[in-house]
């Protein structure tokens, strides 16, 4: 039952950033929704495809769409007092991730993938929505960008359900609750610290543009 309160809070507020960067962008209404949506459930759906899993749960459920449209619908009449909010959204936003990551781990292991398989999915289906959100709004997607740590959280997270499952006899609910924990706070951490991944020496980008 926890997990699926987490799972609706994920997505929900997956939705609203989506939602957001729609009203930022100028789009009308229905494109407000569609971004809303697919950041929402994007990232199951593809976990689903690349498991095969027809058709994706959170088409085949009432549920993870209508919670994403009514998040639509709440960020579209209240976005202004959002900025407000942003400590609790990106509190939220974190254990959704943390969340994703171990669910689609476990998942993957349950359909008899290897743990390596395995992680990246979990992976996938944590980053997935926001990937989508951000090529529909014609944007480099946050994942691409040397703003802070997203991506790997969520490959850790994915790991250690991955790991734990596939090396150990524990029960699942154990795992998931571990690697969502281990994701959210590696994800609030670095947010806190501002740690960044490293980057390429400066101007070695430049020089490669000229052919020097």
């Amino acid at each position: 039952m926890l997990l699926q309160i987490l799972n609706v809070l994920g997505i929900g507020v997956f939705a609203a950033s989506g939602a957001l960067v729609g009203i930022r962008r100028d789009f009308d209404i229905w494109g407000i929704a569609t971004v809303a949506v697919l950041t929402g459930v994007g990232g199951g759906i593809l976990r689903d495809v690349l498991l095969g899993i027809t058709p994706p749960s959170a088409l085949d459920n009432w549920v993870p769409v209508t919670v994403a449209l009514i998040s639509a619908l709440v960020t579209v009449v209240f976005h202004p007092s959002f900025a407000l909010l942003r400590r609790t959204i990106v509190f939220l936003d974190a254990i959704g991730m943390g969340l994703f990551a171990a669910t689609g781990a476990s998942i993957a292991i349950d359909h008899h993938t290897r743990a390596f398989a395995a992680t990246l999915i979990g992976m996938l289906a944590a980053i997935g929505g926001g990937v989508l959100r951000d090529v529909l709004a014609n944007e480099v997607p946050l994942l691409l960008q040397p703003a802070d740590l997203y991506a790997v959280p969520a490959l850790v997270a994915a790991a250690v359900v991955a790991v734990g499952r596939t090396y150990t006899d524990l029960p699942s609910q154990v795992w998931v609750i571990t690697g969502l924990i281990v994701g959210a706070l590696l994800r609030l951490v670095s947010l806190v610290l501002g740690w960044r991944l490293p980057m390429a020496p400066r101007g070695v980008g430049y020089r490669w543009r000229r052919g020097e």
